[in-house]
């Protein structure tokens, strides 16, 4: 009787350690092989430009602010718009006319209107502005025509469009990159600057997030796009806002890369709720939850918390968070920094009723660390990005990063592999929830290249 009892407890052991070993086994995602004559682009440049003469696609809620913001960036040249409804395309032509530009080229009117765009020869940067369904195919496009690439965000959806984009760029040895403006807004900037020189010691767990209730925004988004794609897709759809400042403080493929994620999401309330008040019926499925997290494992041993939350009444936030062997950094819902407690004068003993020792540092000692570790673009253009605005300024660094890098023939401040990288949380996600929030593998988009560059840095002219 010991004998079988001790046999049948020792199969329930294995059985547990066999439940156990299989829930932390990464469900694996494939990496492609490489095709034949392409080389990575990590560190890539082009020679340097006289000029970006820049053609945009999509002029609607955010095409034209883009447009109307190239006009003040030095060497940057708007040749051609393009957006299926001539309305915007006109309220565009009649801007650029009031700020005394020459006419450019315009198309419309056609769901193909943007090929003949990207068929132009006298075009060096296609700037896509659309819904996200058509970021890939355009992008794609552009490229096979010879034209660099600017694309909003999510610039894709899947793994497939994602490959596609690092091939063709690869292949075609253009620049493809997202247009992730969180990472130059001046608290990221200059958090990063700070991080790069060493005050928080080792950067150990960041997060972000994209929390903003968009109930107002709904009816804006042409043929109800975005609220659409939420109600088929589930998973974290809208990543980069912030994962994007999350992966540059962690020198994501510049010395590391993205192991492993885990994703869980709510139930769908809100989301279906917002549907039935707006058409009067609700719907059958709804396929998002109201809130998702993602928690990421780096290769490095490194950790970062990433939220989506467009429905609820929240306060808006990307929460921007870093935790540091030294120090401290948050955005959301406090703009702060902290770093290791003081000792109290003369005892070796940390006085722990002193509860300020662990709180952020003064509003003085915080400006003078600003003055010391104000990011160098932020001295260079940061008043002049308030005055054209764009997000606070934040839209306007990142248009002039791009034709900066571009005109002195240097490596973009985004490549084609953080797109892929940032992008990848939406399919990810989804495959992890899907599958009762198991590990997913995340794909080396480098093929092998993550380690070859030291530290993320920005690029600047000698």
């Amino acid at each position: 009787m010991n004998i079988r009892r001790f046999l049948a407890g020792a199969m329930t052991m294995m059985a547990a350690m066999a439940i156990t070993v299989s829930a932390v086994t990464p469900i694996k995602t494939d990496v492609p092989e490489r095709p034949a004559g392409q080389t990575h682009l990590v560190g890539f440049a082009t020679a340097p430009m006289d000029s970006v003469r820049v053609g945009f696609i999509g002029l609607g809620m955010r095409g034209y602010t883009a447009v109307e913001r190239m006009l003040h960036v030095p060497g940057a040249v708007v040749k051609a718009v393009c957006d299926i409804e001539p309305d915007r395309v006109a309220k565009v032509e009649k801007m650029l006319a009031d700020a005394g530009h020459a006419p450019v080229a315009s198309y419309t009117g056609s769901e193909d209107a943007w090929k003949a765009l990207c068929d132009r020869d006298d075009i060096d940067l296609v700037y896509i502005v659309t819904d996200w369904v058509n970021h890939t195919p355009m992008a794609l496009y552009a490229m096979e025509h010879g034209k660099h690439t600017a694309i909003e965000v999510p610039a894709a959806m899947n793994l497939d469009e994602i490959w596609a984009l690092i091939n063709t760029a690869e292949s075609k040895r253009l620049h493809c990159m997202m247009l992730e403006n969180c990472i130059y807004d001046f608290f990221e900037l200059n958090t990063l600057n700070m991080a790069q020189a060493g005050l928080f010691g080792e950067v150990l767990h960041t997060e972000g997030s994209y929390i903003h209730n968009l109930e107002e925004f709904w009816p804006y988004y042409w043929d109800n796009w975005r609220m659409k794609y939420n109600q088929a897709h589930r998973g974290d759809v809208y990543p980069t806002h912030g994962i994007g400042p999350a992966c540059q403080l962690l020198d994501i493929h510049r010395g590391d890369r993205m192991a492993t994620v885990v994703s869980m999401d709510t139930k769908a309330v809100n989301g279906p709720a917002y549907i039935e008040k707006s058409t009067g019926e609700a719907p059958e499925t709804f396929a998002n939850g109201d809130h998702t997290m993602s928690m990421i494992r780096t290769v490095g041993g490194k950790t970062m918390h990433i939220q989506h939350d467009v429905v609820n009444p929240r306060p808006y936030s990307r929460m921007y968070q870093l935790t540091g062997t030294k120090g401290f950094a948050n955005k959301y819902p406090t703009e702060g920094y902290a770093f290791e407690p003081e000792q109290i004068a003369g005892d070796s003993v940390p006085d722990h009723e002193n509860l300020s020792a662990h709180g952020f540092i003064s509003e003085e000692q915080q400006a003078a660390l600003l003055e010391k570790y104000t990011h160098p673009i932020i001295r260079e253009v940061g008043e002049v990005a308030k005055k054209v605005g764009g997000h606070g300024g934040m839209d306007y660094i990142m248009d002039y990063r791009l034709i900066y890098c571009l005109l002195n023939g240097l490596p973009l401040d985004m490549d084609v592999y953080d797109l892929a990288e940032w992008c990848a949380l939406i399919p990810l996600s989804a495959i992890s929830i899907e599958n009762g929030s198991a590990p997913v593998e995340v794909p080396d988009f480098t093929r092998g290249a993550w380690n070859e560059v030291k530290g993320y840095r920005h690029a600047f002219k000698k």
